[in-house]
């Protein structure tokens, strides 16, 4: 059984109080930042860091004295955890936004990915160490339809060219806050349920019959 050098560590806060004079709090804030005079320091005991790894080494008294080995990050302090898995959920938020942009239905690698790094920032939230195996990945959900503001624009060009009960309402009239909002009320308030559950039958059928053409041909 090896033995290993482990270098652990806890923040503990230094703080002070001190009056400044100043025209907002803003600017008092600024002055208690760049102020560098910490003789009247106290240390906070009662607020001290939660311990966490900052260094691991392979051998007895090994700290320092070879290579270090890389400490897995559910090891690392709290805040530290929360700050990559804030970068690694930024990231992945950008590569699904993107799909959603391109009408592209995102991949099942990439969802169980996902699914693994919701259950991840779980467990650091609750202090846990990180899940052992992958999440079970979402069932893929088909874009049946899009509402891009675009079509909309072509559409009021459209409608303003033969409806006559606008006047003469120019189509630069209608202004791309009035297209972005009428969006927002159809999106959230149009009842779109049952052209749903009619594309979900009309797929179980299709599912259906090729289920059945494949076993009649084998």
């Amino acid at each position: 059984m090896p033995d290993f050098t482990i270098e652990t560590t806890y923040h503990l806060p230094i703080f002070r109080h001190r009056t400044y004079a100043a025209e907002t709090l803003e600017a008092a804030c600024r002055a208690a930042i760049n102020d560098d005079n910490w003789d009247i320091a106290e240390k906070d005991y009662d607020s001290s860091g939660d311990v966490h790894v900052t260094g691991a080494w392979e051998a007895t008294r090994a700290a320092y004295a070879g290579p270090a080995i890389l400490v897995p990050p559910q090891f690392e302090e709290a805040v530290q955890r929360k700050a990559r898995h804030f970068e690694i959920l930024l990231g992945l938020s950008k590569i699904f936004l993107d799909d959603a942009h391109a009408a592209r239905e995102p991949s099942l690698a990439w969802l169980s990915r996902l699914a693994w790094e919701i259950a991840r920032g779980e467990a650091i939230l609750a202090g846990d160490p990180d899940p052992d195996t992958l999440a079970d990945p979402p069932k893929p959900v088909h874009a049946l339809a899009l509402l891009r503001e675009d079509r909309v624009r072509e559409a009021v060009a459209a409608v303003l060219k033969i409806d006559r009960r606008f006047g003469e309402l120019a189509t630069e009239a209608v202004t791309d806050g009035d297209i972005h909002a009428a969006c927002i009320s159809i999106a959230t308030t149009m009842d779109v349920s049952d052209v749903a559950s009619n594309a979900e039958f009309q797929a179980a059928l299709i599912a259906i019959r090729a289920a059945h053409r494949r076993l009649r041909s084998e």
